[in-house]
């Protein structure tokens, strides 16, 4: 067992080294992580019969650093929570959400449904002929039918399975299904569909109504925040006018993302896309896979292996596939963070976060366990 622990030892600490040399301003070549990283998944390593690299899933990386991360990071405390005996890893609590399921055989309508819940760190937006946007792509899969032993009619029949969210994690990962098994060529074929994804996703419509419920208070905050902002942009329009420009503003505050009881999930349903990667060519076995990044505000980053760009939120949002072009494979959505005026008086809260930096900053408080 101490064996299995290795790899995700050195990946975090490689992880964390690596970040504390980015926050010093410093630009290196990831080799470290890269190496172990191959140490721990011999088949990142693989290599073409011309010597280099054979192409790998992005997304399975991205699963297995996530793993690997899971094993090692705790998650964070607040006084008065449970984060411990709640979570057994940062990762289950920033990036983790809950569904509640209900199974319901449609061929026997006396047989009561059964519940249970199922624990997720990505969802899937899975892409069919009708899908055009993200959402729809998600709802999809919350409703499906399987085949199972039915107990009533000690056979095999025909079940609905409906999930709903009844915990949104703080930052939410979306895989677009794009890639699929084609077995006259033998080769992972890629869906090219133009599927839309917003920069501000609303996760309510996925959620539990226990859940929406809880969601509700927050969401009107912001729905006042928006109000307000209205309100002031029509104001300054009106002394622009009158050549009366007081284009001060009132200092802000962030207030907390998180219910003062779950540290690390989402009390409004409101998510900012943080990322993309995408992927151009045809198959998972070849083409090219970029990072998009978003640095501050509007302001994004395109990271094509050593060459970094700045882009606009236009061209991000142009990344939705359609053709040959770079398509979105996976999606990481953070917080939405409400703004108030510094001098506004609201309800005291035990968490303590005013923004949303990512949780897995292995450089700080928390380091490896040994």
């Amino acid at each position: 067992m101490a064996g299995g622990m290795i790899p995700a030892q050195s990946i975090t600490a490689a992880l964390r080294d690596l970040y504390d040399s980015m926050d010093k301003g410093a630009t290196i070549p990831p080799i470290i992580l890269l190496q172990v990283l191959h140490m721990a998944f011999p088949r990142f390593a693989e290599k073409s019969e011309h010597g280099g690299f054979t192409q790998q899933d992005a997304n399975e990386c991205w699963t297995e650093l996530v793993r690997m991360l899971q094993q090692k990071l705790q998650p964070k405390q607040t006084d008065g929570s449970d984060s411990q005996a709640k979570f057994k890893s940062l990762v289950d609590q920033y990036f983790g959400g809950t569904f509640d399921c209900e199974l319901k055989c449609i061929e026997a309508e006396d047989e009561p449904p059964s519940f249970s819940k199922e624990n997720f760190l990505q969802l899937s937006c899975f892409i069919s002929q009708d899908v055009r946007y993200m959402l729809s792509g998600l709802r999809s899969k919350m409703q499906e039918q399987l085949t199972k032993q039915s107990p009533t009619l000690e056979r095999d029949a025909v079940y609905t399975k409906t999930s709903k969210i009844s915990r949104l994690p703080a930052y939410l990962t979306v895989q677009f299904v794009r890639f699929y098994y084609k077995e006259k060529e033998s080769i992972n074929a890629k869906i090219l569909k133009d599927v839309k994804f917003p920069l501000e996703f609303d996760a309510f419509e996925l959620c539990s109504s226990k859940l929406q419920q809880k969601l509700t208070p927050m969401r009107a905050r912001f729905k006042e925040y928006e109000d307000r902002r209205v309100e002031e942009a029509q104001k300054q329009e009106k002394e622009v006018r009158n050549n009366r420009d007081d284009t001060s503003r009132a200092k802000v505050r962030h207030e907390p993302f998180s219910f003062e009881d779950d540290l690390g999930s989402n009390n409004s349903g409101y998510y900012t896309l943080q990322a993309v990667l995408t992927h151009r060519g045809r198959s998972s076995s070849s083409g090219h896979y970029v990072a998009w990044v978003r640095q501050k505000g509007d302001i994004w980053l395109k990271c094509d292996d050593d060459q970094v760009s700045p882009v606009t939120c236009e061209e991000v949002l142009k990344l939705s596939g359609g053709g040959d072009w770079h398509c979105a494979y996976v999606l990481l959505y953070g917080p939405r963070i409400l703004e108030v005026a510094e001098n506004e008086n609201t309800k005291p809260t035990a968490i303590e976060e005013t923004a949303a930096p990512s949780p897995m900053d292995t450089s700080s408080s928390t380091s490896p366990q040994q």
